[in-house]
């Protein structure tokens, strides 16, 4: 399996080097100063990226609008954790922070794992339903922005031989048909923590149980149902497994 989480989604975020860190909190002092008339740097001497294609898609939608809206994910690093302590060692790819990007997402070097999961933050949007997609790291290791939008048709449309996609995001399964083997995808947005806990449970089932993807994640839910903490349906009923028809 290859698992992807705990993305790095802003230049502001502890894990980017200290150095980078103080040129984006200056950065706000510089634009104001700029305006003022007292500052004649150029403003792309902050490194700030122009509006994308992420941006369209975060706009007008609830916490949107920006890259700095996107906060962390920290259960999704646990989620990972977990998830990988599951796996028959040597038989895992772990990208996870900074490694959590589009590169290591689209690279043809995917094809040697059966089981591909994506615990990030997910946009869904109904108008523009292209713009749809899971965000990674915005952010390089040395504090650059870059490109970290995938979205769900350019998933949905790997040509990888993998068995089981699961997508661990906000509302990543609606409005859309899916083929292939099996997708995991949420219908609403997710808890952080009660989703790493969900996951956790899905792949003991299917990995160490021995479990096919649709009884694994009837388990989870079953199992979590019966969890006073997580009983209520909004932690564990929004996952729906879509392809698989046995």
């Amino acid at each position: 399996m290859a698992v992807f989480a705990d993305p790095v989604f802003d230049v502001l975020d502890p894990r980017v080097p200290a150095s980078a860190r103080r040129i984006a909190e200056e950065r706000p002092r510089l634009a104001s100063a700029a305006r003022a008339g007292t500052d004649t740097r150029p403003a792309a001497a902050t490194s700030a990226a122009s509006p994308g294609t992420l941006e369209r898609a975060l706009r007008g939608l609830r916490g949107g609008g920006s890259r700095g809206a996107l906060s962390r994910l920290p259960f999704s690093h646990r989620e990972a954790e977990a998830i990988l302590a599951l796996a028959p060692p040597g038989g895992a790819l772990e990208a996870t922070g900074f490694a959590a990007n589009r590169e290591a997402a689209t690279s043809p070097g995917l094809s040697d794992y059966r089981i591909l999961h994506f615990a990030t933050h997910g946009v869904l949007n109904t108008r523009q339903p292209d713009l749809s997609g899971v965000v990674l790291s915005l952010v390089d290791r040395p504090g650059r922005h870059q490109d970290g939008f995938l979205r769900l048709h350019e998933i949905y449309n790997l040509r990888l031989p993998a068995d089981l996609v699961v997508l661990s995001g906000c509302q990543t399964a609606l409005g859309k048909d899916l083929g292939g083997e099996g997708v995991v995808a949420s219908l609403w947005q997710v808890d952080d923590e009660s989703t790493a806990e969900l996951m956790k449970r899905f792949y003991r089932a299917m990995l160490k149980e021995g479990r096919r993807p649709a009884d694994a994640l009837r388990t989870a839910q079953l199992e979590m149902s019966r969890d006073r903490r997580w009983s209520a349906p909004f932690y564990w009923a929004g996952f729906v497994l879509q392809g698989e028809w046995r």
